[in-house]
């Protein structure tokens, strides 16, 4: 039996003599050019799968002289934020295969903002490209965008938030409804089926939400629906920057309803509801958020958030280019849709969850 490092040294001619053809055929099946019969096809390929061959990617990339450029459009973020965990993964996998004449470039939109997104796109349609990572924030916009890159024959793969019957590469992100079914399940446990519920809403720049947001509160709704959820759900309208708004709104329901024993909202802002549960000394109203945010981290900490929802977003992002590296170099088929776990955060857990990273 071979060991690593004799798989690692197989030459064309050692698979040649393995499955008893020349080495002209193996240098074909390999290079999937010219033609090879049937018999001898499928051969060469038992061989390369046994031994795990892997060709000299670095000399046939260098030797091609051919750059591909990838673009990733994400929000822009600061540090500590959801989107800066994608980039960070984004950047493991520029640190591994930049050197295969790939070039990776990061784009930024605002995640508030949809005429954003579409200004960025719109540069983007002038310049030349190989691949597209996008975050699927607008869905519209990116239905559009995906129509237009279909038409051009790029790849492109989606993160965060999966986008149905589009004809994408690849997406990386958990099931958006199931996750919105899990924060409902976890709170109705803790809050019981007659208590109401608030749902923090945050104000895009044109009030539209994002399609992660959809998404979550339609599965957070089935399930309450399925379970025989008795009592009410309040919205209130937050925004991101604006806590004395956001104080007076929420003190506004709350006067009006003494009924609240849950909260939640469906993006990684759970940390405003929580900056208010905690000045107003709300102790019993269970908050459930989404992502390990810095902020979101430290309520979780402070025992203000009872649980967090995670969906491993430096992961998504480095898969995101490695699927699309694996398509333009190796010629590699890629899962559609790739569905992240759905973790659950507490305090007892929270301090262990980044200890293996990717």
């Amino acid at each position: 039996m071979e060991t690593e490092d004799e798989k690692l040294t197989l030459r064309i001619v050692d698979i040649a003599r393995m499955a008893q053809v020349s080495t002209g055929t193996v240098d074909r099946v390999i290079h999937n050019r010219g033609k090879v019969s049937a018999e001898n096809l499928q051969k060469v390929k038992a061989v390369l799968e046994m031994v795990d061959y892997r060709p000299n990617l670095m000399a046939r990339s260098l030797a091609s002289k051919r750059n591909h450029i990838i673009y990733a459009i994400i929000p822009s973020f600061e540090i500590g934020d959801y989107w800066a965990d994608v980039y960070a993964g984004i950047n493991r996998a520029i640190e591994e295969i930049g050197r295969y004449n790939i070039l990776i470039k990061v784009i930024y939109f605002d995640k508030y903002s949809e005429e954003s997104f579409n200004k960025v796109v719109t540069e983007l349609k002038t310049l030349h490209f190989d691949a597209v990572l996008m975050a699927t924030l607008f869905s519209e916009s990116v239905i559009d965008f995906s129509k237009f890159l279909d038409k051009i024959s790029v790849p492109y793969v989606y993160l965060d938030s999966h986008v149905p019957n589009q004809k994408q590469l690849a997406y990386f992100g958990t099931s958006s409804q199931e996750t919105g079914h899990v924060a409902a399940r976890l709170l109705y446990s803790r809050v019981g089926s007659d208590r109401d519920i608030l749902i923090g809403q945050i104000v895009h720049e044109d009030n539209s939400l994002s399609t992660q947001w959809i998404n979550r509160e339609l599965g957070f709704r089935k399930y309450l629906d399925s379970v025989g959820f008795k009592g009410k759900l309040h919205y209130a309208k937050l925004r991101v920057n604006d806590q004395c708004h956001n104080f007076k709104v929420l003190d506004d329901i709350f006067k009006s309803n003494k009924n609240i024993d849950g909260a939640i909202t469906f993006n990684s802002t759970c940390y405003l509801l929580g900056d208010y549960l905690k000045d107003r000394a709300y102790n019993n109203v269970t908050l459930i958020g989404f992502d390990i945010t810095k902020k979101n981290v430290d309520m979780l900490s402070d025992s203000v958030v009872a649980a967090l929802i995670a969906q491993r977003p430096e992961i998504q992002g480095y898969s995101g280019i490695i699927s699309i590296y694996k398509y333009l170099v190796l010629g590699r088929k890629v899962n559609p849709v790739n569905y992240m776990p759905i973790d659950i955060l507490v305090k007892e857990n929270i301090l262990f969850y980044n200890n293996i990273g990717l």
